[in-house]
This record gives C-alpha cells, sequence and structure tokens, in this order.
C-alpha cells in the first residue's frame, strides 16, 4: 500500500509540474508576442525619438497593436477550428 501511496504522490507531483511548465510556456509566449510587435510598430511608427509622443505617433503605435492582435487572434481562433474538425 506503501507504494501505492507513493506512487499516487509522484503522479500528482508530475501532473502540477506539467502545469507549472504550461503556464511559464504561455507566459514566454506572451512576452515573445510583446517583444514582436513593440519592434513591428516602433519601426513603423516612430520617425525619431523624443520626450513625448505626438497625437499622430501615438494613434499609429495603437492602431498597430490592435491590428497586431486582431490579427493573433484570428490566426489562434482558425487554428483552434482546423484542430477541432480534425478531431471530429
Amino acid at each position: 500500500m506503501e507504494g501505492y501511496d507513493l506512487n499516487t504522490s509522484e503522479k500528482a507531483e508530475s501532473a502540477e509540474l506539467q502545469r507549472m511548465i504550461a503556464i511559464e510556456q504561455q507566459k514566454a509566449q506572451f512576452q515573445a508576442q510583446v517583444h514582436t510587435f513593440t519592434d513591428v510598430c516602433w519601426d513603423k511608427c516612430v520617425d525619431s525619438p523624443s520626450s513625448k509622443l505626438d497625437t499622430r505617433t501615438e494613434t499609429c503605435l495603437v492602431n498597430c497593436v490592435d491590428r497586431f492582435i486582431d490579427t493573433t487572434l484570428s490566426i489562434t481562433n482558425r487554428f483552434t477550428q482546423m484542430v477541432q474538425k480534425g478531431a471530429h
């Protein structure tokens, strides 16, 4: 019976470890996306850095990030649909 408890405990620890790894992978993916759209939108919208953003630059950055997020969500949703269709 003692071996059974250890095995159950090991399985629980393994599941918790896998959950923690998945969370860290999601964090890393999020940070990579933020880095990517920061680079893309900065290059697209900022002509020369200054102490304040002018209205045109701020609007460009907001629109760029919004488009990037919309595109990412659209692609993610499409892949999810494809996976769900393939699973059925």
